[in-house]
């Protein structure tokens, strides 16, 4: 189902800028093992794969810090935990995670839009650019993106809109003209701190992240997000 709060012309939008984890892949079982194996590593007991999950969003370094119980952890421990946690999870990135069903041909239609002039998508993750590169074209949606940038490619991360920003530059895209698409707060706050057009996802790894303060729309399924756009 797809729940306006804002409305907005889907004529206008000329950039939809993706989240990766949760919104076009369904990665939770290779995060919670990559996590899970990181605190075997340091010592530490395993989490549930429920209570990971909802740790995803910020980056690596906080997924880390979260699962080490928070802000009173040592710092040398958590970076002993996100070295270990990178590593496993660049070898270990591709076990389980699919694109999620319908996520293919809701790109493929948003990106034809219905006024003949091609859409731009473009990723902007949380997770380290080159998984997330490496990902994106190992499950055939890189045909789909002409820009993919990750939690290490520019000095903050979201919310910050500083990707965001960098986005609408490169392709000379005002901001009411694009939108932004995640399963969680995060990706909200990002989208209104650069004056985007949200969109909230929940089928994804965050829905309960969106209750409270919610986007301009939201939808249940990836199926719902070529009709949003008006590609249906």
């Amino acid at each position: 189902m797809i729940r306006t709060h804002r409305a907005f012309d889907p004529h206008s939008i000329k950039l939809v800028i993706f989240d990766l984890d949760g919104t076009l892949i369904d990665s939770r079982l290779d995060l919670v093992h990559s996590v899970n194996a990181a605190l075997r590593h340091i010592g530490r007991p395993e989490l549930p794969d429920d209570v990971i999950a909802s740790y995803v969003g910020d980056g690596a370094p906080i997924l880390i810090q979260r699962a080490l119980g928070g802000e009173a952890v040592d710092e040398a421990v958590i970076r002993k935990g996100l070295e270990f946690f990178l590593s496993y999870y660049r070898a270990h990135k591709l076990d389980h995670t699919t694109v999620y069903p319908g996520i293919a041909e809701a790109l493929a239609a948003i990106q034809n839009s219905a006024n003949g002039v091609p859409r731009k998508l473009a990723v902007l993750s949380n997770k380290p650019v080159v998984p997330s590169r490496a990902i994106v074209e190992a499950l055939g949606l890189g045909r789909f993106f002409s820009q993919i940038y990750g939690g290490n490619s520019f000095p903050t991360k979201k919310p910050d809109p500083e990707g965001a920003r960098k986005l609408l530059e490169e392709y000379g895209v005002q901001p009411h003209q694009a939108a932004i698409v995640g399963d969680s707060h995060v990706d909200v706050d990002t989208g209104r701190n650069a004056g985007m057009v949200t969109v909230g996802v929940t089928y994804g790894f965050a829905p309960h992240t969106l209750a409270d303060d919610p986007p301009d729309v939201l939808v249940d399924h990836p199926n719902e997000l070529a009709a949003l756009f008006g590609a249906a």
